[in-house]
């Protein structure tokens, strides 16, 4: 009789040992795999996504001679705009139906030189934008308008640098101009602008924005009771 007790106790404490070890297994897993209410996902730096989109290109612009005869320069880059900031206009005549899908990109998204216009043609930092002529007007006669007073924003200055060999700050917004080296690298760029490192790709981690416009607040008082 007391054998049985005996074996009857050590298979309670069997089972009990056996019982706790497997509800602190199953315990621990439960820690292990603690589930998620949600995965946000995003890139880890989604502002400047646009910057890297022709960086394949940017040994190609370092090592590419330049071509002086035909370079562009500020004073025709801000020539071809309404005002500044503004959208270029489309100098040079367009075919009818040949406007919209990608008729335009087959010069304008990667550029080259066009012997018809004797220039380099400027690359677009907006490809993915194909209706082209809803912000580029074309330039068809000069007689429509009249003669006013009005004088737009001038460009932006080259010597905007916080300190003397500090890199420029970006001084446009960079809405559809997130590409930086479709227009400041390559021989379509204006050679004031032309970036001399290509390479790095990443712009933006030097030069920062500085679009901001600030408003004379006049001079501080005090406010009184």
């Amino acid at each position: 009789m007391k054998r049985l007790f005996i074996i009857f106790l050590f298979v309670i404490l069997l089972a009990a040992t056996i019982g706790l070890w497997s509800y602190s297994y199953f315990e621990s897993l439960e820690e292990a795999t603690v589930k998620t209410t949600s995965i946000q996902e995003y890139s880890s730096i989604p502002s400047e996504s646009g910057v890297f989109e022709r960086s394949q290109y940017a040994l190609e612009y370092q090592i590419m001679p330049l071509d002086k005869d035909y370079q562009r320069n500020l004073n025709s880059y801000y020539k071809n705009r309404a005002f500044y900031g503004g959208p270029p206009t489309v100098p040079h005549p367009i075919e009818e139906g040949s406007i919209g899908g990608s008729s335009c990109l087959k010069c304008h998204e990667n550029g080259g030189f066009v012997q018809k216009f004797e220039a380099y043609t400027p690359v677009t930092p907006h490809p993915d934008k194909l209706n082209c002529v809803q912000c580029h007007v074309r330039v068809k006669t000069q007689s429509n308008f009249v003669a006013s007073s009005w004088t737009g924003n001038k460009g932006s200055s080259l010597d905007n640098q916080a300190l003397l060999n500090s890199p420029p700050v970006v001084p446009h917004p960079l809405q559809l101009r997130e590409n930086c080296l479709s227009c400041h690298a390559g021989p379509s760029a204006a050679k004031e602008i032309r970036t001399t490192h290509p390479e790095r790709v990443n712009c933006r981690q030097c030069h920062v924005i500085n679009d901001k416009k600030t408003k004379n607040i006049g001079t501080f008082k005090r406010a009184t009771k």
